[in-house]
């Protein structure tokens, strides 16, 4: 049986302490703008006027998925353990981005289509050799959609013993936009037309034919929107439920997450839907090309930091906004208050 952890509360006193305090910095009030509310949420996040986000994780969770067989990506699905092992080697987008902002990459294996040898450096968290395929019956059993979110939840754990102060997510997985467009068509009721984009590349006859493929996918397996863990079995992904659960397990530890493009949307839509709470432990890093992520992020009610056309995944977007979210916490923390620095406030 699935177990949700609590979720607490964000510290409201600390909120208002940091709100108190970017008021006495030396700017205008409000002249930081999202900087000066990200750097409050991080505060009432962790129950602190003096935040701190200098170590960095993005956890990128990978799956296959059975769908794929219906041509629903321009990509063969081999491409997914070759990229899983290109992270590995450091050699992807987002090792270097990660790099760059001085954060830890942990691969995991939630359901690849192939077995990684051990000392791979990759997480082993297989659940199967892929999803099967929706659009002849469930992506997956319950057990293994509790598996999936559990898994989840016990990275985050082990991540955040490890010492960390803020998580990304990310993800790879060859066909995972088809499993997240059918999400968000359930959770949101946009009709599939609004919520499917081209994934890979698709032209417009491969992407007519995705469309088709995700509502036949819902009507064969009439996903309960009621019901989250039913909708991740009948046309989710491995990946996309341990995204899920990574997210509830780090928000019931006090730690931020930092949700990258479509399929971490998807995962982070899945997460709230499990267990409300988490909204509040959510930082949307950037808005993706894929026109689905738009009624997801209403339907959370979070909005963008970024709007740059990315629509690569592996938490690209989210590793990059590590950037804007450290700098809001540094200029609440080091800037000068007007006393400190002798400068006259406004009347």
């Amino acid at each position: 049986m699935l177990q949700i952890p609590i979720i607490p509360s964000l510290d409201t006193s600390a909120a208002k302490q940091a709100r108190l305090r970017q008021g006495q910095l030396t700017k205008p009030a409000g002249s930081l703008g999202r900087l000066e509310e990200l750097s409050i949420q991080i505060a009432a996040i962790q129950g602190t006027v003096r935040p701190d986000v200098s170590r960095k994780a993005v956890v990128v969770m990978a799956g296959d998925h059975g769908v794929a067989l219906e041509g629903v990506s321009a990509y063969p699905p081999e491409v997914t353990p070759q990229m899983v092992l290109n992270f590995v080697h450091g050699g992807a987008a987002i090792n270097v981005l990660a790099r760059q902002a001085n954060a830890h990459v942990s691969i995991v294996d939630m359901g690849v289509a192939y077995d990684f040898p051990p000392g791979s450096g990759v997480i082993d968290r297989k659940i199967a050799r892929g999803t099967q395929n929706m659009a002849k019956g469930p992506a997956m059993t319950w057990q293994q959609a509790e598996q999936a979110l559990t898994s989840g939840m016990e990275i985050a754990w082990q991540e955040i013993d490890r010492g960390l102060d803020i998580l990304a997510t990310g993800d790879m997985g060859i066909g995972n936009t088809t499993p997240s467009s059918a999400i968000a068509i359930v959770f949101t009721g946009e009709p599939a037309i609004r919520v499917t984009g081209r994934g890979t590349g698709l032209d417009d006859k491969g992407l007519a034919a995705k469309v088709a493929v995700i509502e036949h996918a819902i009507r064969v397996n009439q996903p309960d929107k009621n019901d989250p863990v039913d909708v991740l079995a009948k046309v989710g992904g491995f990946e996309i439920g341990g995204l899920a659960g990574l997210i509830i397990g780090a928000a019931s530890r006090r730690v931020p997450v930092v949700v990258d493009g479509f399929i971490s949307t998807a995962a982070a839509l899945l997460a709230v839907e499990l267990a409300p709470d988490v909204r509040p432990y959510l930082i949307a890093a950037h808005r993706s090309v894929e026109i689905g992520q738009r009624a997801m992020l209403e339907k959370i009610g979070i909005e963008p930091l970024m709007d740059l056309n990315l629509r690569l995944g592996e938490g690209t977007g989210a590793v990059l906004a590590f950037n804007l979210i450290e700098a809001a916490v540094l200029l609440l923390n080091e800037m000068a208050t007007f006393a400190d620095a002798g400068v006259s406030n406004k009347e």
